[in-house]
């Protein structure tokens, strides 16, 4: 069993003779450690507000029109809206560029690192703590983005790399495990898509705490232009990987 799950979680990081995924499963990991990044600076620099996970938002929603301290209705609507309308743009993509996944990616990847370059930009105008003006701003462009990668994310269809949501992945780590009678948990790959969204929101939090709030938002767009940037060079000669099953 310990076997299992230490090959499994190496060939997700360091795929070898993956022909039906190829090198999207690290791909999409480090785009899984983007979401930990800036989930962290949406929380503790704009307020009680995610622009990726919506889950939250919902519940935040809640809390706001229940009077509880500290939560901004505007907030959580506009970082609902801004993801629905980044999930749009996603799905638009996905229709148009899914039948070969290498582009999709690739160019999902850059308009995500234009999308954070335009929020280094505000962040590092805004000053800290952040103007309203700026905060929503801010929330805005993050939220497209985040909403871009889920949709792509979704496209691309690699199991237990959703990016941005992990409870159906946490709970699939012991409810499918052969202990109660299922086919495998997979619980290698799981565990790393965890762990990558742990590293970011930590090492976000860590940034911001100690160095500068900008920090969390400038490694995160180093992170998504990397992954385009070898999306691209790695789908130029057309291997099987690119092509949806």
């Amino acid at each position: 069993m310990m076997h299992t799950f230490v090959m499994e979680a190496r060939q997700t990081l360091v795929p070898h003779g993956e022909a039906k995924h190829g090198p999207l499963p690290p791909l999409l990991v480090g785009m899984t450690l983007v979401t930990g990044l800036v989930d962290a600076f949406s929380y503790l620099v704009l307020g009680h507000v995610f622009v990726a996970n919506m889950t939250g938002n919902v519940v935040f929603l809640a809390f706001a029109l229940a009077g509880a301290p500290g939560f901004s209705i505007l907030a959580s609507l506009i970082a609902l809206g801004a993801f629905v309308l980044g999930s749009f743009g996603g799905g638009l993509l996905g229709s148009r560029l899914g039948q070969h996944r290498g582009h999709l990616l690739s160019v999902a990847a850059t308009l995500q690192a234009l999308l954070l370059g335009i929020a280094v930009v505000l962040a590092a105008l805004s000053g800290n703590p952040v103007a309203p003006g700026f905060s929503y701003g801010l929330i805005i462009v993050l939220g497209v983005a985040m909403g871009l990668q889920n949709a792509t994310a979704r496209k691309l269809a690699v199991p237990d790399l959703t990016t941005t949501v992990l409870t159906l992945t946490i709970v699939g780590m012991a409810a499918d495990t052969r202990l109660v009678g299922g086919n495998g948990s997979k619980a290698g790959r799981r565990l790393i898509a965890v762990l990558a969204m742990f590293a970011g929101a930590l090492v976000g939090s860590l940034l911001i705490f100690h160095a500068a709030i900008i920090a969390p938002l400038v490694i995160a767009f180093i992170i998504l232009a990397v992954i385009a940037a070898t999306t691209r060079l790695l789908s130029r000669t057309d291997p099987d990987w690119v092509h949806t099953s």
